[in-house]
């Protein structure tokens, strides 16, 4: 049985939704922020040293960062589904942007979030923060235009890492400057596995 320790209002939130789109059966163990700092409950670190979340077991295999989770969800039990076959050119681009969510995108989006509780004292940075925002948020917006997916005509797992990135753009006031972004997250939302994803996981103040 695969387990997912299960943060509220984190990026764990999209490996509930991945299992659900795959169809398999998994166990929800779960943590609570503190309401004030909104951190992580320490009973984290007895399974992932970071203290952080999502992690997964799957038998004896624990796997951590959201982006592995999906690849080995997909790679191990997906039998096709929720990526482009491996030897097309399409399967780069999934490959791409399961790297860039975390590795680009989220950054001035956390860059974002800790200048907004540093007040006047990140003012210096605020004009770098934004114009970075702009340049991924663009970036991201421009290869969904006309598009229903990020690659090719269904949903893949690319689409499900990449969604977080949308999410918190839309909690920051960010997303309705770019429709066709906003187009796709409202899309993706009304999935039914999302929408079972969100009833198992619990309230997702995220999903704006």
């Amino acid at each position: 049985m695969i387990v997912v320790h299960h943060l509220n209002d984190s990026r764990s939130q999209r490996i509930l939704w991945a299992l659900e789109e795959l169809g398999l059966p998994y166990e929800i163990r779960r943590y609570e922020r503190d309401p004030q700092t909104r951190l992580a409950p320490p009973q984290l670190k007895a399974v992932n040293p970071l203290g952080k979340s999502p992690v997964i077991t799957d038998g004896t295999h624990k796997v951590i960062e959201s982006g592995a989770i999906i690849d080995y969800l997909v790679r191990r039990h997906g039998h096709g589904r929720l990526q482009p076959d491996p030897a097309s050119t399409a399967y780069d681009a999934y490959v791409q942007w399961l790297h860039y969510a975390e590795g680009s995108a989220m950054l001035p989006l956390m860059l974002h979030l800790y200048a907004s509780r540093l007040g006047d004292a990140a003012a210096p940075l605020v004009p770098r923060i934004e114009a970075e925002l702009g340049n991924h948020l663009g970036y991201v917006d421009t290869a969904l235009q006309g598009r229903a997916f990020l690659v090719g005509d269904t949903l893949t797992g690319a689409d499900i890492q990449m969604s977080f990135v949308a999410e918190l753009a839309g909690v920051f006031g960010k997303r309705a400057a770019y429709p066709a972004m906003e187009a796709w997250i409202r899309h993706l939302h009304a999935r039914p596995a999302y929408q079972e994803a969100v009833r198992r996981g619990g309230a997702y103040s995220l999903a704006q």
